[in-house]
C-alpha cells in the first residue's frame, strides 16, 4: 500500500501548482506547475486510479491541480480494468495506484498548430512523467510507465472526456 500523503506528493510533482497566478491568462488555470509546459498551456489531465492507498477509497480520481485536490469520478478498484486496457501488463494491477495522463491537444494546438500535437504535448508529458519518477524514488517507491494500451479502453476505464487522448500510465508503489 501507499499513503494518501504519498499519492498527493506524486500528483503535485506531476502537475501541482508551484507559483499561483491569480490575475494571469485563463489558460494558466491557477498558476505555473511543477512540470514545464510549452507556452504555459498545460495540455495534460492527470488521473489517479487508486487501489491500495491508505486514507483514500479505491476509485478513479481526477487531480485538480488548481486546488491540489482529487475529484472522485468513480468508486471501486479499477486497476484490473486498467491492466486489461494496457494489454495485460500485470504490474499495473499489482501496483497500489497508477497515474494516467491524458492530453487535450486543443490547449496547445490553438497557439502552436500541429507542432503542438506532434511535439510539445509529448514533451510536456515527458517532463511530468519524469517528475513522478523522481518523486517516487525520493519517497522510496518505484515507478514504471506504460505506453502500450488500447486508447478507447483506457478512456473508458478512467472516464476521460471526449476531448482527451490517453498519453501514458504510470504504476507506482513499493520497489521490489
Amino acid at each position: 500500500a501507499m499513503t494518501l500523503a504519498d499519492a498527493a506528493q506524486l500528483l503535485w510533482a506531476a502537475y501541482g501548482i508551484t507559483k499561483p497566478v491569480a490575475d494571469g491568462p485563463a489558460f494558466i488555470r491557477g498558476g505555473l506547475r511543477a512540470a514545464p509546459s510549452a507556452g504555459a498551456l498545460y495540455p495534460l489531465e492527470v488521473y489517479l486510479v487508486a487501489g491500495k492507498v491508505t486514507g483514500l477509497a479505491a476509485g478513479v480520481y481526477r487531480y485538480v491541480s488548481e486546488r491540489h485536490e482529487l475529484a472522485r469520478i468513480e468508486a471501486g478498484d479499477r486497476r484490473d480494468e486498467l491492466c486489461q486496457a494496457a494489454l495485460g501488463q500485470s504490474w499495473i494491477r499489482e501496483a497500489p495506484a497508477a497515474l494516467v495522463f491524458s492530453a487535450v491537444f486543443e490547449r496547445t494546438t490553438k497557439k502552436y498548430g500541429e507542432r503542438g500535437r506532434e511535439r510539445y504535448v509529448w514533451m510536456d508529458a515527458g517532463f511530468a512523467g519524469e517528475n513522478v519518477y523522481l518523486q517516487a524514488r525520493a519517497l522510496g517507491m518505484g515507478c514504471c510507465i506504460a505506453g502500450a494500451f488500447a486508447d478507447d479502453k483506457v478512456k473508458q476505464a478512467v472516464k476521460m472526456g471526449s476531448d482527451e487522448v490517453p498519453v501514458c500510465i504510470l504504476g507506482v508503489g513499493k520497489r521490489k
